[in-house]
């Protein structure tokens, strides 16, 4: 007798949440199975890759692969349009760390022109990444929220601290789409979730950032709590955890000592650039496979290599 596979698609399935506007628009979520569970049922919207340019513009580019793929970009929105023609990239995600107060401390005001000039340069979805000061963000997603109405945005993120400010403003004000950010833990992503509905942002306009770390670096903590947020929202149907859940890759990944030690120190650990790909490559990819809906990364390659699993897979 032949084998006959049973079928495990649930009745809950993952709110579908769409980023930016027009032909460039992209979906996330909207799935009723485990990831990448193809033999159980259709994945209609497969998992997105957005690629990571900061307010440093080149600055960031230490690398031979990406100074060679940003050559010739002399902006911040240069990059940006550049990254329209990276094999494998939904949408941009311009990273405006140096507004951080501890650091160069940039003003509101630039750091809305910077993104309006990202916003003039492309068309595909922008995701916005504050410098996690909870006041400064707070102050920052609602002035680029009211600069980029009608784009559809996505800030990251709302956090315990500030998202009735920020909830108010980026979500019910100007109509974008809002991160809600938790320290790897399904009970503080559920409340979080629950208390911006509470406050009036609509369920579909809320995607998770539920934590991340670099492989390696005290993941399996991340692994876990991705897995379980889906499985209570598909298998026990949880409503406040249906979001799609998006996860910063690049950050954790290019700050760790595989990625930043010069080979003229650890000769025998081999090229840097291949260390900080492959370790972005490696977190990515686990993070997707534990149920991540969208991963932010950096590196052309990475990128590439982590567009062509999810093709294979889906």
């Amino acid at each position: 007798m032949s084998f006959v596979p049973k079928k495990q698609a649930f009745n809950s399935k993952i709110n579908a949440v769409t980023l930016g506007t027009g032909d460039k628009a992209t979906v996330l979520g909207g799935q009723n199975v485990l990831p990448f569970y193809t033999f159980d049922a259709p994945i209609e919207n497969k998992p997105k890759i957005g690629v990571e340019i900061t307010d440093a513009g080149m600055e960031l580019c230490t690398t031979p692969g990406m100074q060679a793929f940003y050559a010739g970009c002399a902006t911040v929105a240069d990059m940006a349009k550049r990254v329209e023609s990276m094999p494998g990239a939904s949408f941009v995600c311009i990273h405006l760390e140096g507004a951080d107060p501890n650091g160069e401390n940039k003003s509101v005001e630039e750091c809305v022109e910077l993104c309006k000039s990202v916003a003039a340069a492309t068309e595909l979805p922008i995701v916005v990444m504050g410098c996690k000061n909870v006041d400064k963000d707070a102050e920052l997603f609602s002035k680029v929220s009211e600069a980029l109405a009608g784009k559809n945005i996505l800030v990251l993120s709302a956090r315990e601290e500030n998202y009735k400010t920020v909830g108010a403003s980026a979500g019910l004000a100007y109509g974008q789409k809002v991160g809600a950010e938790s320290a790897v833990d399904i009970n503080l992503a559920k409340q979080l979730n629950t208390v911006m509905t509470q406050l009036g942002v609509n369920a579909g306009s809320i995607v998770m950032n539920a934590g991340s770390a670099a492989a390696g670096y005290g993941y399996e903590y991340v692994a876990s709590t991705l897995d379980r947020i889906k499985a209570a929202a598909l298998q026990q149907g949880d409503a406040q955890l249906q979001m799609p859940i998006i996860t910063p890759v690049s950050p954790d990944t290019w700050g760790v000592k595989e990625a930043i030690m010069p080979e003229s120190e650890m000769p025998e650990w081999g090229s840097q650039e291949e260390r900080g790909i492959e370790m972005e490559i490696t977190t990515a990819a686990a993070s997707l496979a534990c149920g991540s809906d969208a991963v932010i990364m950096r590196h052309p390659a990475a990128v590439a290599a982590v567009s062509k699993m999810i093709d294979a897979l889906i």
